[in-house]
């Protein structure tokens, strides 16, 4: 591509393009052609964005540490010396620390010698060679590799990974101090240098800390005491040998109330509370929690969903309903249907065209919800057995799958 010529007789392209990343250099002359003056912009691209500089994958590597549970990161190296990480953490040590990177470094070893800005291809080239399972750890793995080459791509862009995907939409946003306690019930001394919580005092001072500390807010998960020390209560990821036990129990009732009490008394309203309670209760156990709770003003309860829609139904507590999801094909790129239409003003549009490959002009969006709403949602009605005419009606739901 080498040098580009742009021809314009308005300044504010010129007041754009130098607080743009992407150009170097800015040189400007005045022509004059019969009664017409022109200004003449040269510009001299970096050497990362021209198409004669192939910047090549040369290697990459896997680590893990263990903090009181497995973090794993993949990094990947290339011989502009730009380095890409990301993240693939999870809980269970045998499935993602072993099962997982086996998978990641054997998909990585395909992309070694290719140009790793070239995230769209690349990523579509390992979907095809996972064609017969596409989801699953399969899915995970080409994420963790797809989160590194946007971080390369990024960086050798010298912006942040959100201005691939057209702009920030807030410049701010609230944090919580999450898995409060549930490290220094067994392990404080080793990763975090402090004493043992044994007691619902020790989670009272704990709580101090995070609010000395200026989060906002804290989410816990259900801790429980005994003259043995603190214990986290996970049924659902097998903390007991057998079927997990989903019943609530008075006993543990008792003991997330406590918890979450000793913990409102000791930060007042000046601390948000959140409750974690993943998927250890069926639905009743749930619901007898959040009453139990309410008075305590707990921020929200969280709860794992993909078991909880089958639960409520088999309890009868909601109607069945469909979950539909929108397949979203590797070789298709979505984000032009995604993006809302109305509020890519000129300005706005200005900004995409220089920093992504999405145009105004490209947005589909408003058709993508008419297609929602006057194609999917009839033909769903006419093949399945929905009430579209009911005052309460099934419940559907557009999955961006990705």
């Amino acid at each position: 591509m080498g040098e580009k010529c742009c021809w314009r007789h308005i300044d504010p392209l010129l007041s754009l393009l130098k607080i743009s990343n992407f150009v170097d250099e800015i040189k400007e002359w005045q022509i004059k052609f019969a009664s017409l003056e022109l200004s003449c912009y040269w510009l001299t691209q970096k050497p990362f964005c021209r198409a004669d500089a192939i910047m090549k994958i040369s290697g990459f590597d896997t680590l893990h540490a263990d903090a009181g549970r497995s973090f794993s990161f993949l990094k990947i190296t290339t011989d502009e010396g730009i380095t890409g990480w990301s993240e693939y953490t999870g809980i269970s040590e045998i499935i993602r620390r072993q099962g997982l990177t086996a998978l990641i470094e054997s998909m990585a070893q395909l992309l070694v010698g290719r140009d790793p800005r070239e995230v769209e291809r690349l990523t579509s080239d390992l979907y095809s060679a996972t064609r017969q399972s596409l989801s699953g750890l399969n899915h995970q793995a080409i994420g963790a590799i797809q989160n590194a080459l946007l971080d390369i791509a990024a960086k050798a862009l010298d912006v942040p990974v959100y201005r691939l995907f057209g702009g920030p939409l807030r410049t701010r946003i609230p944090l919580y101090w999450s898995h409060f306690g549930t490290y220094r019930l067994r392990r404080g001394h080793e990763i975090h240098q402090k004493k043992l919580i044994r007691d619902l005092d020790g989670m009272a001072a704990h709580a101090q800390d995070v609010l000395a500390a200026g989060y906002p807010a804290l989410k816990t998960k259900i801790h429980y005491f005994d003259e043995t020390g603190g214990t986290g209560y996970f049924p659902c990821f097998g903390s007991e040998t057998g079927a997990p036990e989903l019943n609530l129990s008075q006993s543990i009732l008792k003991a997330i109330v406590d918890q979450m009490t000793a913990l409102r008394e000791a930060v007042g309203d000046e601390l948000d509370l959140i409750l974690d309670l993943n998927s250890n209760f069926k639905t009743d156990g749930i619901i007898r929690i959040a009453r139990a709770t309410e008075h305590l003003d707990i921020r929200w309860l969280e709860v794992d969903v993909d078991e909880i829609m089958s639960r409520l139904i088999a309890d009868e507590l909601i109607p069945p309903v469909m979950v539909v999801s929108v397949w979203n094909l590797p070789d298709v790129k979505r984000r032009t249907e995604y993006m809302p239409q109305k509020p890519v003003t000129e300005q706005v549009d200005e900004i995409l065209r220089g920093e992504s490959d999405i145009t105004r002009e490209a947005i589909t969006s408003d058709n993508y919800l008419k297609f929602l709403v006057s194609e999917l949602k009839p033909f769903i009605d006419k093949t399945y057995r929905t009430k579209p005419d009911s005052k309460t009606p099934s419940l559907w739901v557009q999955v961006w799958a990705g």
